[in-house]
């Protein structure tokens, strides 16, 4: 009983430590999201040469961090005739390099690790590009298109199929500030709220689970703690693992890694786990619906390869740089709520929240919650 109760003062509290950033983050998105359509994102990723690749990585950076409506988006891309592997890349940055990500990962683990997420996302981009060249078939990309074109259905498909961009050539406060343009952000706000707390919830559960449950002794010797070189060498390889099997995507594994952290995991490790949202069996699954069993398999081998080696060169170069952080302390045991700066941020973003919300409800958006998760059948919403 007791222990139950601790695990869930924890997911609460840990709940209340990362509310304003999360808050913060889906509205700058819901911003980007507002101002750059899906008809666009196609037409500027023709190829995988280095410069469609960068633009995929900022549009996916620009883009929702629901890993979920990521892989329906990178589908709808690939089948509006963008590049494969640019779509690939769009997918990886949109789970690595979004705002709420940055902001979340400074608040529970330190700036240190936001670094090390924005160092190491390109480095594994490149490393995806690179084997996508090295290994994949042309007669692979065309059975996987052949396959997205039957439009089977996954998770979050009405999400990404959503493109109320609002155009024009006005300038982009005014654009913003418009009444539309308002109504559009309230809306990718509250879409992308909807496709992710069950996410977020489940992270903070299964991480304070974790803390409260397992014991460190355990972890100790899961993770080699008392063999530093050992440790640096396992940490990458198993991270993904531990994700894998962990299945909370984008900003819920979070939460996880500090525990993981605080349990002794290397900094390599800690960073190869946070990449490791687009290889959760969920996803996995996806995949295999969206472009065949081939191809998932492929996706899987090159992802967590891309994984691992990026977060090995990270853990190299951070410690080389003497920027690994010494003292363990992701903020996972705040057991208590007082009256600190979180909470006077977590108000006043919480009232932003509501006025989102509110406006959300005024402009007829519960009816487009209930299509999010229905399959998009080649109309699109307007409004």
């Amino acid at each position: 009983m007791h222990a139950l109760q601790q695990t869930l003062m924890m997911t609460v509290s840990m709940g209340w430590e990362i509310l304003w950033p999360l808050i913060l983050g889906f509205a700058l998105s819901a911003v980007v999201q507002a101002v750059v359509s899906h008809k666009e994102m196609a037409r500027l990723l023709p190829d995988d040469r280095p410069r469609s690749i960068v633009r995929a990585m900022a549009l996916g950076a620009a883009s929702s961090s629901c890993s979920y409506a990521a892989v329906a988006l990178a589908r709808s891309i690939f089948r509006k005739g963008g590049n494969f592997t640019a779509a690939m890349a769009f997918e990886m940055a949109s789970t690595n390099l979004v705002f709420e990500l940055s902001i979340i990962l400074i608040a529970l683990m330190g700036w240190q690790f936001a670094a090390a997420e924005f160092a190491g996302a390109p480095v594994m981009v490149a490393l995806l590009v690179l084997l996508f060249r090295l290994f994949l078939s042309k007669d692979a990309v065309a059975a996987a298109k052949t396959q997205a074109d039957k439009g089977i259905s996954g998770r979050m498909e009405g999400h990404a199929g959503m493109d109320m961009a609002v155009m024009g050539d006005a300038p982009l406060l005014k654009r913003i500030l418009s009444p539309k343009g308002f109504t559009a952000i309230s809306h990718y706000f509250v879409m992308d709220w909807a496709s992710v707390w069950l996410d977020i919830v489940g992270g903070l559960l299964i991480a304070a689970a974790l803390a409260v449950w397992v014991p460190a002794s355990f972890w100790q010797s899961f993770f080699f703690v008392h063999h530093p070189a050992a440790a640096r060498l396992w940490g990458p390889l198993i991270g993904p693992f531990v994700g894998m099997i962990a299945f909370v995507c984008s900003v819920g594994n979070i939460p996880l890694a500090a525990v993981l952290w605080n349990s002794g995991i290397s900094f390599g490790g800690a960073i190869a786990f946070i990449f490791s949202d687009l290889i959760i069996l969920p996803v996995l699954d996806i995949y295999r619906k969206y472009y065949g069993w081939r191809m998932m398999w492929f996706l899987l081998a090159t992802s967590y390869a891309a994984m691992v080696v990026a977060a090995f060169a990270i853990d190299a170069l951070f410690a080389a740089l003497g920027l690994v952080p010494a003292a363990r302390q992701g903020r996972v045991v705040e057991a208590a709520i007082g009256w600190n700066y979180t909470t006077w941020l977590d108000i006043a973003f919480l009232a932003l929240a509501v006025i989102l919300l509110w406006q959300f409800f005024r402009t007829g958006g519960p009816g487009m919650l209930r299509a999010m998760n229905r399959p998009i059948s080649g109309h699109h919403h307007h409004h």
